[in-house]
């Protein structure tokens, strides 16, 4: 897909964007020059004319809360990493104004004091005005990951691409922090990254993305403009797509 220079490619994007990209160096919780660069790298999404969905986690939150949370039923430890995220987009959400982009949040889990409740055609109708829109709380379920949550909503709201942001710059062989041959992949098929289990995204999410033929480019979050730049339809970090 080509793009006209300084305007989206894609009309319409998901970012899967992780909880502990909000902790910058810190151990856990969010960092508060992190949640600025990152705002800042949203607006230039907006700015180049893309409508922009985010769906976040909650590891930033829940690792500060994990050893409480060893033994615990799963359901239970999942329903409190759902409300972490909700947390994490009410904080995006703040960065965001602050730099003068309109945003909304929408949760899976109902918390009307604080957000909106998820509702598909209200999200689009945010979208379709230029607002971005958070979905916290991933699916509403437990035993369901934040990627799982990325792919449902991507499809719901009707996104072009899922972009996942991840600490490297692609998809590669083997660890690239532990293994430096790690060879990093342009493009790969999703029955590539399930079949030698990548762990791009979890098995769940690639499966809906291949079913539904939803391509999906993992980039890194660390690098200036990394997102704008895959939003441009410039070749950033790795392509996972049928074939």
């Amino acid at each position: 897909m080509t793009a006209t220079p300084g305007r989206a490619a894609y009309r319409r994007v998901l970012l899967k964007l992780s909880g502990e990209a909000l902790m910058g160096q810190d151990a856990y919780g969010v960092n508060r020059e992190a949640l600025a660069r990152i705002a800042e790298e949203l607006k230039s999404v907006v700015a180049a004319g893309a409508q922009l969905a985010v769906v976040i986690g909650g590891g930033n939150i829940f690792r500060g809360v994990a050893p409480a949370a060893a033994g615990m039923d799963r359901a239970s430890a999942d329903y409190m990493g759902m409300l972490a995220t909700v947390i994490n987009a009410l904080a995006l959400q703040d960065a965001l104004e602050r730099v003068g982009v309109a945003v909304r949040v929408q949760s899976a889990l109902r918390v009307d004091q604080v957000v909106e409740p998820y509702i598909r055609r209200r999200a689009i109708r945010h979208l379709e005005q230029g607002r971005v829109v958070i979905f916290a709380a991933g699916t509403g379920s437990p035993f369901f990951t934040t990627d799982t949550a990325a792919s449902l909503r991507a499809l719901e709201v009707g996104a072009d691409v899922v972009f996942k942001a991840t600490k490297v710059d692609g998809v590669y062989d083997r660890d690239p922090a532990r293994h430096a041959d790690a060879k990093r992949y342009d493009e790969i098929s999703y029955t590539e990254v399930l079949e030698k289990r990548l762990g791009v995204m979890d098995a769940a999410s690639i499966a809906l993305c291949r079913d539904q033929n939803l391509p999906v480019r993992v980039f890194s979050i660390n690098k200036p403009g990394g997102l704008l730049r895959a939003v441009l339809g410039e070749k950033e970090g790795t392509l996972v797509r049928g074939g």
